[in-house]
């Protein structure tokens, strides 16, 4: 048998977007758990192994994706906050975050461990099928996080490992 899909830290999530976004990142553990199924929007980003079996899902509210997607981007930081005003996740800044969410799949892919890529993702305020939601809630292994991308804003991110 082998491992298991590893349950990055928060430190790795912490480095790996600021990596990506070129600006500090804070992270502070303890975060409240997102769900799609709350009004406020959530992009929700679906890993699964070789055997197409769900193996991670990775979600960040809607104000950090739009300011995820425009660090980057280099969008001006209004377009992000116009985004979270309005309620809606521009397709160039949800194109960005899904790209960070791509690169994700990197902190899952640890010697021994399956190979996970990500498969899918649900745009804020889109339904997300029930074999993904019923685990978006669960007490599995996972990470929630508060974030907050230096010059632009904060907000939420969940990581579960199943």
């Amino acid at each position: 048998m082998s491992a298991q899909t590893p349950l990055p830290s928060a430190k790795d999530v912490r480095e790996l977007v600021e990596g990506l976004i070129g600006r500090d990142v804070q992270v502070t553990t303890g975060g409240a758990m997102l769900d799609p199924k709350d009004g406020d929007g959530t992009l929700v980003g679906v890993f699964v192994d070789n055997r197409h079996a769900l193996s991670a899902i990775v979600l960040l509210d809607l104000p950090l994706a739009a300011y995820v997607g425009a660090a980057l981007g280099l969008v001006p930081v209004r377009v992000a906050a116009d985004a979270v005003t309005e309620g809606v996740l521009p397709p160039a800044l949800s194109e960005n975050a899904g790209e960070v969410l791509n690169v994700m799949a990197s902190l899952f892919n640890t010697e021994g461990a399956p190979h996970v890529r990500l498969d899918v993702l649900y745009e804020p305020r889109h339904p997300v099928p029930a074999d993904v939601a019923t685990w978006v809630l669960a007490y599995v292994r996972r990470t929630d996080l508060d974030v907050e991308v230096a010059g632009y804003g904060a907000g939420r991110f969940s990581l579960l490992v199943l």
